[in-house]
């Protein structure tokens, strides 16, 4: 009998990453919870130690569950946050009372399951994957703590999301359109059958706008299973918003009361929608018919924090970080452009991956961008800045396309198009967009951003 391979437990951050790595990558799915069940059957099922809020969607999952975080902490919760993917770091994943677990506490938590992971790989026929091995990581950290409720958001889809294996009391679904073609569909109603299957019996679906084919699929869905519908547009909703200096100021109207002039130092309507859509998850999850203390609601939401969604990270000139991949989050990024800033001009720093709409994402920016430097992110999926550089051109034109394959020099080639394009004075008038892609935006913050504190988001 042949001895079977042994995990090995980690020393250092580093060993962790590089076992997680060697793992199936995300992009590599084989649609099954066999292997997370039987993976957390042997962890003894630590999904079902706390109240879970869920989240899927197309745009706009980790901001939502950073709001519902910080809501929920405001009401004195201690919470579990599991996002993804991360922007600079893979320990970002994963986040008690609202901080991602530090190097020691990532490695920690992977030494916790790590025994277990060659016992599912021999049982079953494909092997745990990258994804799987994270989420059960947090699942495990977040009994550990322990939490009063976890905040997770899928990572693709929806019923077969190895997050599914815990049941959401509150099921959040974001604004449906159409990503990871390849994998979850070409339209938004078939997407959806998808992403419908984190709605469980008994939970409340807490449910942004959707287009009408969407909307019948989700309630399709929660008649199925017995759930409770609370809609955005209906049940509650963005009541006002307004730009402010470092954000917006939005009235909105929740399940249980009407929250005025709350300020949230995010941009865009598309924050906005989100803002409503965490309130009235929260609320769900409170219960009652009491609305929340407006100043917890106030002091939370005031305090929210998005890294690499419309993020600051320089000025003279303003650089923006921002993660939109897809056509539809683009679209939404575009529209808060327009709103927020005044950038003239504002130069596009655009790296995407191969099996993105790159045509309709650079589509929905070229109203907005003088010109675009196209470049790529270092991993393996991303498309060739050359290859995109094909697609710039036929939106952009000939004149407005720079192709810069290293990121870094796309950076400091758009700075100075910016700074000449604003006519050289002291406080440069123009900006910088970094975006395509959530990989491309974490190289470039981390390049931009070299001396902020250890562990700071």
């Amino acid at each position: 009998m042949t001895e079977q391979p042994q995990a090995r437990l980690a020393e250092t951050y580093a060993e962790v990453e590089d076992a997680l790595l060697s793992r199936w990558p995300e992009t590599k799915l084989e649609p099954s919870l066999d292997r997370i069940e039987a993976f957390l059957d042997l962890l003894g099922n630590p999904q079902t130690a706390y109240p879970v809020i869920h989240l899927t969607g197309t745009n706009g999952k980790t901001s939502t569950s950073r709001m519902v975080d910080t809501l929920l902490r405001g009401l004195d919760l201690r919470t579990g946050r599991f996002t993804s993917p991360h922007v600079e770091k893979m320990s970002e994943r994963i986040s008690v009372d609202g901080e991602p677990l530090s190097d020691e506490e990532f490695v920690a938590a992977f030494n916790d399951v790590a025994p277990y992971t060659h016992l599912v790989d021999e049982q079953e026929s494909h092997p745990l994957s990258f994804f799987e091995t994270v989420v059960a990581m947090a699942y495990a950290k977040f009994a550990e703590a322990p939490v009063d409720v976890a905040v997770v958001e899928v990572g693709m889809g929806g019923s077969w999301d190895a997050t599914n294996v815990a049941d959401g009391v509150v099921a959040v679904v974001l604004p449906i359109a159409v990503d990871h073609a390849k994998y979850l569909g070409d339209s938004p109603a078939v997407i959806a059958v998808e992403k419908a299957g984190i709605i469980k019996a008994g939970a409340v679906a807490v449910l942004a706008e959707q287009e009408p084919d969407v909307s019948a699929v989700l309630a399709d869905r929660i008649a199925e299973v017995g759930a409770t519908a609370a809609r955005a547009g209906t049940d509650f909703g963005v009541v006002s918003r307004q730009s402010a200096v470092g954000g917006q100021l939005v009235s909105l109207q929740g399940l249980r009361g009407r929250y005025d002039e709350l300020f949230l130092p995010l941009y865009g309507a598309h924050q906005a929608e989100n803002a409503a859509v965490a309130l009235a998850a929260v609320e769900a999850f409170v219960g009652g018919s009491a609305p929340l203390d407006d100043e917890l609601v106030r002091a939370a939401f005031a305090q929210v924090t998005s890294p690499g969604r419309l993020e600051i990270v320089r000025t003279g000139p303003t650089i923006l970080l921002d993660a939109a991949h897809n056509p539809h989050g683009a679209e939404a990024t575009a529209a808060a452009l327009e709103d927020s800033f005044t950038l003239d001009p504002l130069v596009g720093v655009i790296g995407v991956m191969g099996d993105k709409d790159a045509e309709g994402l650079l589509a929905a920016f070229e109203p907005h961008l003088a010109q675009v430097v196209v470049t790529q992110n270092s991993t393996d999926r991303a498309l060739p800045a050359a290859e995109l550089a094909v697609v710039a051109r036929e939106v952009f034109g000939e004149d407005r396309v720079v192709v810069e394959p290293r990121l870094a020099d796309a950076l400091d080639r758009a700075v100075a198009l910016a700074e000449d394009g604003s006519g050289g004075g002291s406080i440069a008038a123009g900006g910088v967009l970094v975006t395509g892609s959530v990989v491309t935006v974490g190289e470039a913050r981390a390049m931009l951003r070299p001396s902020r504190r250890r562990g700071e988001q």
